[in-house]
């Protein structure tokens, strides 16, 4: 892992990308690192192939965004359209780079994924979950209109442990 900068980054020089399939080795760098991975889904050891296939799974109301410090990606997210009668709906998944947490940068990231979904894809209902025991996300989350819907228990195996996640939406409108 990379020594913590010696200076908070200048998040006005924070870039909102697309993702390209050539960040795969970077977003799988960051996958691994144990705060990351402690507030997702993402197994150990995500290897750069791994990203690469999902990359290239996606579909085509898929949302995928880089945040990068520098040329360096520090975040990634997006959103999953739903098919069907669910197609108002998008899931939304995001993390933020170990040493960059606490910085804004999350907020960032997530404003642009939420402005792409309200006003470019017109979606009702952005959807997500995340662990009881993730309080910083849950308050960001609450922060830009998201409620706790529910909780899911026993909802996932975590270095050793069933954890529990809410269920968390925020409609548009």
């Amino acid at each position: 892992m990379d020594p913590q900068p010696q200076h908070p980054p200048d998040i006005e020089s924070l870039v909102i990308r697309a993702v390209r399939l050539g960040d795969a080795e970077e977003i799988a760098a960051i996958a691994c690192l144990p705060g990351y991975r402690w507030g997702t889904l993402s197994l150990p050891h995500r290897t750069s192939e791994d990203i690469r296939k999902r990359l290239e799974s996606q579909g085509p109301g898929d949302v995928s965004l880089v945040a990068s410090l520098d040329g360096r990606i520090v975040a990634n997210g997006g959103l999953t359209r739903f098919p069907g009668r669910r197609a108002h709906v998008g899931l939304l998944g995001m993390g933020v780079h170990d040493d960059y947490q606490g910085r804004g940068i999350g907020s960032r990231l997530l404003r642009e994924i939420l402005s792409v979904a309200d006003d470019w894809l017109g979606l009702k209902r952005i959807e997500l979950t995340v662990y009881t025991d993730n309080a910083p996300a849950i308050a960001l989350y609450k922060r830009h209109g998201f409620e706790i819907e529910g909780t899911h228990r026993g909802f996932a195996f975590r270095q050793g442990a069933f954890v529990d996640a809410h269920a968390m939406a925020r409609l548009n409108g």
